[in-house]
């Protein structure tokens, strides 16, 4: 009788053991399915902060370039006097015939100072014999001319120069206001085409 006990008891001591073993089974198995959204979740926090860093990363470059081309700019528009003193020095070294040996150092210090400038996207405007072109030229006045048309520069009192694609400063020019001959036909002509008119 004693023994029937025993091994009843031992029996219903096992069974508690199996509904705790599946009582931890259960939870394990809940957090393995909430494994899933949380990786994504950090994946894609790992995203978001991959593709702000980029942003910043390549803001920082702009900036960089925005203010390097500033600096270059300011210095080289200070340095264009320069330039145009050693121009002007040439022209008058070549008009009163200096000596040779002294135009050809003129003309070498002025070559090499371009030569560096353009380096840093420097380029002349060579307005001469151009059409006058009012984004890029700078008519200080104009005067009739047999030779050259209208809207023709007929000549370049300053150079012009452009920073990369900038405009940093406009030619001055002298444009052509064409014949004055040709304009007083001009002008006949259409005071007699006003004279028909008003008749009829």
């Amino acid at each position: 009788m004693g023994k029937h006990k025993e091994k009843k008891s031992k029996k219903d001591s096992s069974v508690p053991d199996n509904e705790e073993e599946s009582a931890v089974d259960t939870p394990g198995s809940s957090q393995e399915d909430k494994s899933g959204p949380e990786e994504e979740k950090h994946e894609a926090r790992l995203l978001r902060l991959q593709a702000d860093f980029e942003n910043f990363r390549k803001r920082i470059s702009r900036e960089r370039d925005e203010w390097y081309q500033n600096a270059n700019e300011e210095l080289i528009i200070a340095l264009l006097p320069v330039l145009d003193h050693f121009e002007m020095g040439l022209h008058t070294a070549e008009k009163h015939r200096v000596d040779q040996s002294v135009i050809d150092g003129f003309r070498m210090v002025y070559s090499q100072l371009e030569q560096t400038l353009s380096t840093f996207r420097l380029e002349p405007i060579d307005a001469d014999g151009k059409d006058f072109d009012p984004h890029q030229h700078e008519a200080i006045t104009y005067v009739p001319s047999e030779e050259h048309p209208v809207d023709t520069v007929i000549a370049q009192t300053r150079r012009g120069y452009k920073l990369g694609e900038k405009l940093i400063r406009p030619a001055q020019v002298v444009v052509s206001s064409g014949s004055s001959e040709k304009d007083s036909a001009e002008e006949h002509e259409k005071s007699n085409v006003n004279d028909v008119e008003t008749d009829d």
